[in-house]
């Protein structure tokens, strides 16, 4: 009897979770190289279509920065949630199911909150 809730007990504790995409941490990496030379492709062109007021250099710039937001990411799941996330958004950029406005917000500064209310509002802790 002991042993049974032994046994159930270190079942409960190793819990395998079922991989989203890849298998391991290398081939969620090989996901993310192809998803950014997608992008990286695909920059010229949505300048062009959407007649963006940048260059195709701010653009990758932009998307080099996108990228290394999440770099710090190791977790295969997370990075697979963030990689099909990343394709949804490349295919309405082709697509042209975004609009010039949705595409140029990833350009916009973000004003630094100063007093409490902006921090408030922002979600910043004091």
């Amino acid at each position: 009897m002991a042993s049974t809730a032994a046994t159930r007990a270190a079942a409960g504790a190793v819990k395998v979770v079922r991989p989203v995409l890849s298998r391991d941490l290398d081939e969620a990496k090989r996901r993310v190289r192809e998803l950014y030379r997608a992008w990286y492709r695909e920059v010229p062109n949505t300048v062009a279509a959407f007649q963006l007021d940048i260059t195709k250099r701010q653009g990758r710039d932009k998307l080099k920065e996108m990228f290394d937001k999440n770099k710090h990411v190791t977790d295969p799941r997370l990075i697979d949630m963030l990689v099909i996330k990343g394709k949804m958004e490349l295919q309405e950029t082709i697509h042209v199911w975004k609009q010039k406005t949705h595409i140029m917000r990833y350009f916009q500064e973000q004003p630094s909150a100063t007093d409490f209310l902006s921090k408030f509002y922002g979600g910043h802790s004091p």
